[in-house]
């Protein structure tokens, strides 16, 4: 058997910027790509949601075909599998001999623990490890990752004050020598969402993957519809597609590397206007890399309860009111439409994630892992760190230092959806409901009801809660848990 050069994509679906992919045809070895759909990414946590739902793995269906239509143009094959990764390697040894394995550094303990074992498989091969999930490379940071500042703002500080740069993206390479594979190799199709234990969609997706679509997504968000200009203004909409730049989807799986993101930036800087829009964007590929760098530092800690703090907040599980949060159906109409948005179409808005983070954490007074990890079931654009990162900061237990931040639900309604377009497109039941009691139909009177054609309790909900009671009952919780922990220390 010839040698071969094996590229091993995961979440790091594309062609451009990529490390591993230029090393392998720079080896001269003859090189073949391979992707592994692994059942455990697909089976039920332990609070009962899928890992990983239909949204998201349609979207890598998607994002993994585009990769092999991308890969066949520069003459390389792109091998899917669906099974134990550790044995599609073995496998794949008995056909080829694998001489040395390329991939981008994953550093959460799942993914290495996978790793590992696939190192084990195939005790011969050597493996090349790149670094390529975020803008500025760990090697060039202004500090060692122990003493990673403690908030986001000292971080950014710390990167502006020692004029950290972004090294430039990788070109893809033009051609690469691919390998023959034996007839007794098939190269494999992707599994079918049926096959991967999950339900059909009801709808059309609403993002599809892929590092074709996300290069188009950027270009038309810059320079075809120029919002970049205006991003720091809307990117708090709810409704309109165009409101903020919709990259995370592709960002999280890789479709999309935030170097070119930032490459993109400056060359709209240059041709069309610097501006406090296009800083802001950059700031949040730099909040992007700041959880991931938090995830680094910290490990399985952001899986904790206490997360990265040194008391236990006493979280209560309690599955009528999580099924309400689910399922939209709390009585508050902002909490209940992007609750809704998510479940139909896998994507919700920042702004609607911090409402409904907030009202789980600090009014229900729930388990902010089990609003995490419905997050990871439902979220199209699902990034380990980036979600359980924003969760911990949500609860109280992360990154803020407000330990206590909570959003008013009903006034974060009024503020950011003060027509109420964005809570009757997913409330259908309240459409002619009007301002103000769109935002708190609480306060509706048996008068408004009728004349509005909702009846509280059977077309929309009840509240579950009172809003503000629960409020003060969860920061009394909160300020005994740190007394008891600084009693104790």
């Amino acid at each position: 058997m010839d040698k071969a050069a094996v590229v091993w994509f995961r979440k790091d679906l594309r062609v451009h910027d990529h490390e591993p992919l230029v090393q392998a045809a720079k080896s001269g070895l003859p090189v073949v790509g391979i992707y592994v759909f692994d059942p455990k990414e697909f089976e039920e946590t332990r609070y009962g949601f899928k890992k990983t739902d239909r949204h998201r793995a349609r979207f890598v269906q998607d994002s993994v075909e585009d990769l092999r239509s991308n890969l066949e143009t520069i003459g390389v094959p792109l091998l899917i599998r669906h099974g134990d990764p550790a044995e599609a390697f073995s496998v794949l040894s008995e056909h080829i001999f694998i001489h040395s394995v390329y991939l981008h550094e994953e550093i959460g303990s799942e993914e290495l623990a996978v790793e590992h074992a696939v190192r084990d498989s195939l005790p011969d091969a050597s493996f090349m490890v790149s670094h390529g999930r975020n803008l500025i490379h760990p090697d060039d940071l202004p500090f060692a990752i122990e003493e990673l500042p403690q908030t986001f703002s000292q971080y950014r500080k710390r990167l502006e004050a020692a004029e950290t740069k972004v090294r430039a993206a990788v070109p893809a390479p033009l051609h690469v020598t691919g390998i023959s594979l034996p007839k007794s190799l098939s190269l494999g199709v992707c599994p079918t969402l049926s096959e991967l234990g999950l339900n059909e969609l009801t709808r059309p997706p609403r993002y599809t993957g892929g590092s074709s679509l996300a290069k188009e997504r950027l270009t038309d968000y810059f320079f075809t519809k120029d919002r970049l200009k205006v991003y720091k203004e809307t990117r708090n909409g709810m409704l309109a597609e165009d409101d903020s730049s919709k990259f995370s989807p592709w960002l999280a799986h890789g479709c999309l590397s935030p170097r070119v993101v930032y490459e993109q930036i400056k060359r709209y800087e240059k041709n069309r206007v610097e501006n406090g829009s296009t800083y802001w964007l950059y700031v949040e590929l730099l909040w992007r890399d700041y959880f991931h760098l938090v995830h680094r530092k910290f490990g399985n800690r952001l899986f904790f309860a206490s997360g990265l703090r040194d008391f236990s907040v006493p979280w209560e599980q309690d599955e009528e009111l999580t099924e309400a949060w689910i399922n939209g159906k709390t009585g508050y109409p902002l909490v209940d439409a992007a609750m809704r948005e998510l479940k139909e179409t896998g994507f919700m808005s920042n702004r609607g994630r911090q409402n409904a983070a907030s009202f789980f954490t600090k009014n229900l007074g729930l388990d902010w892992r089990i609003g995490a990890a419905w997050f990871e079931s439902e979220l199209v654009d699902f990034d380990v760190a980036s979600n359980y990162g924003n969760w911990l900061y949500s609860a109280g237990v992360g990154n803020d230092p407000i330990q206590f931040r909570t959003f008013n639900v009903e006034k974060q309604a009024a503020d950011y959806d003060p027509a109420g377009d964005y809570i009757k497109h997913w409330l259908p039941e309240l459409s002619r409901v009007p301002v103000p009691w769109i935002h708190a139909t609480r306060e509706m009177g048996f008068i408004e009801q009728e004349e509005y054609g909702v009846t509280l309790g059977k077309d929309y909900p009840l509240p579950v809660i009172d809003l503000h009671e629960a409020m003060r009952e969860r920061r009394e919780q909160f300020k005994q848990a740190m007394k008891q922990n600084d009693t104790q220390s």
